[in-house]
Parts: structure tokens; sequence; C-alpha cells
């Protein structure tokens, strides 16, 4: 599968981390997601209903985000992977990207970030 839809740097600003300060102040992260799905179908109706809609797709992702905290950005990727694959049948695989640019460590970086790959089970769909 070759068809992606992506959503680079979604931007949100968010209460996640391990830190109370983090978790008080708030700060901004960065969400990147990769939807494979075949879009075969899509491209040849021009039809929206056989495509997932960019707008509902980073609508769904900054819900997430914002919704709930989370000490673990890698958690907010896991959620993020979940509900993009429960909402969005179409979808087969996602990946997720966090960037944390603000992250605090003690020495200086540009960002930090995790990425996960999540494909659909039978479970799922």
């Amino acid at each position: 599968m070759r068809d992606r839809i992506v959503l680079h740097r979604i931007a949100v600003f968010a209460r996640h981390g391990v830190f109370e300060e983090e978790r008080r102040l708030g700060q901004k992260f960065y969400i990147s997601v990769t939807c494979d799905l075949d879009l075969s179908t899509a491209g040849t109706s021009d039809d929206y209903a056989h495509t997932v809609g960019y707008d509902r797709l980073a609508e769904l992702v900054h819900t997430v985000a914002v919704g709930r905290r989370f000490n673990l950005i890698e958690a907010l990727a896991e959620t993020v992977a979940d509900e993009i694959l429960r909402t969005f049948p179409l979808v087969e695989q996602v990946t997720v990207r966090i960037d944390k640019p603000q992250a605090p460590l003690p020495v200086p970086v540009e960002t930090v970030a995790v990425e996960i790959c999540r494909r659909r089970t039978v479970a799922q769909g």
C-alpha cells in the first residue's frame, strides 16, 4: 500500500508531561499523522465519501490531544493511533509522531519526539 493521507505538525497546546510544572503551565506539541489507505476509489470517483477527510482527521487528533492529560507522549501517540483506527475504517495503518519542542532537558535540543506505527487488527474491523 503506497496511498497515504498526511497531516504534518498539527499544533496543539496541552498539559502533558511527568513534571508538575509541565502539567500546570502547559506547552506546545506538534502531532503528525500518516494514514495508509486505498485512495483509488476516491481518486476515480472524486467523491468525499470514499476518503478520510483531512478536517475530521485533524479535529480528532486535536480533540484527543487536549481532551485528556498524559504523563508520556508515548501514551498520547498510542491513544491518537487507536482513535484513528477506531473512527476511520478505511485506514489500514497509521503512523503518529509527537514532537515536544519544550521538553525539560539538561542539555539544549531542538525537539524530542516519539513515533509509533499501528496496523488495523481483526478486532478493529
